[in-house]
């Protein structure tokens, strides 16, 4: 536990340094091109919607429809908006992991070289965190938003467009109580920095003066500050969870962390062929996979 306290304090010494860039980390499901600027979004709701929205998309390998959920509204509209536009028509599955995850929504990918380098794309926009969790988690068919890492997005933005479907593999007992411990730990690691993000401008002054007093104090005050919302706001795993990722699996590290907005509700064949191609040492399949076209149905 203290270890983890000592890298949050590490992480408040340097945000300085990377908290205003913009270029995109690598971890799980990055490799995505975002912005900072939370005041940025796709779309406003002035009347909270819960209406949810089903999506047919017909891909080179076969077909699947996803659910949209109406409590997740920006990422929903968004999602609708792009799709009427044909935003993601010729796009490609430009990443993917057996047993993890299948990745598209690059427009660079549309007219992508063999070999070429993808993940980068997106329109000038990120959406506002929507996560609802534990109502929605990370299991098996759970359709979810890429997005930057947390040391230059505490926020958890997500990209304008990138999007993930989680396949995933089916949890034991034991990695279960392990998952419960690593989710307590990154919401502290989580909360300490959009903490310290919010502390940023009283960061760079203490820096800039060499006060390295200061900057201890507060790294004390903020991690105290962490450790009572977790403690107010416990990360739990809930009955329905295990149950989940114990008989179809999913990828529960990435819980509480990325929006969570739909799931397929049809043709989990289609994302199960699409996981199994061979691919390349970047991830991209090696034959590219490509959405055809994607069509609101009733």
């Amino acid at each position: 536990m203290l270890k983890n306290y000592l890298a949050a304090a590490a992480l408040l010494l340097s945000m300085s340094a990377c908290g205003s860039g913009n270029k995109a980390e690598s971890n799980d499901t990055d490799s995505i091109k975002t912005q900072n600027d939370q005041n940025n979004m796709a779309t406003t709701t002035a009347t909270p919607d819960t209406t949810s929205v089903k999506v047919e998309v017909e891909t080179s390998v076969g077909p699947f429809t996803v659910l949209l959920y109406g409590d997740t509204p920006k990422h929903r509209d968004n999602f609708v908006k792009l799709v009427k536009e044909g935003y993601y028509n010729g796009t490609l599955f430009h990443r993917v992991i057996n047993e993890f995850m299948v990745q598209a929504g690059d427009p660079d990918s549309k007219t992508a070289k063999p070999g070429q380098a993808l993940g980068s794309g997106g329109p000038d926009y990120t959406i506002e965190a929507e996560i609802v969790y534990p109502k929605h988690f990370h299991k098996r068919g759970a359709l979810a938003a890429a997005r930057q890492g947390d040391q230059v997005n505490p926020l958890k933005a997500s990209s304008g467009s990138q999007f993930y479907i989680v396949t995933g593999k089916k949890v034991t007992d034991g990695e279960m109580k392990q998952m419960e411990s690593y989710l307590e730990n990154s919401a502290l690691q989580t909360r300490f920095a959009q903490l310290a993000q919010s502390h940023m401008t009283e960061v760079r002054e203490m820096q800039q003066k060499g006060d390295q007093a200061g900057l201890e104090k507060l790294q004390n005050q903020l991690i105290e500050e962490a450790k009572q919302y977790v403690a107010e706001h416990p990360v739990n795993i809930t009955d329905e969870m295990k149950e989940a990722y114990k008989t179809v699996g999913g990828t529960p590290h990435l819980d509480n962390a990325y929006t969570v907005f739909g799931e397929v509700i049809s043709g989990m064949d289609t994302i199960d062929k699409i996981e199994k191609v061979q691919t390349d040492g970047m991830d991209r399949p090696k034959d590219d996979i490509r959405i055809i076209s994607m069509k609101i149905v009733d």
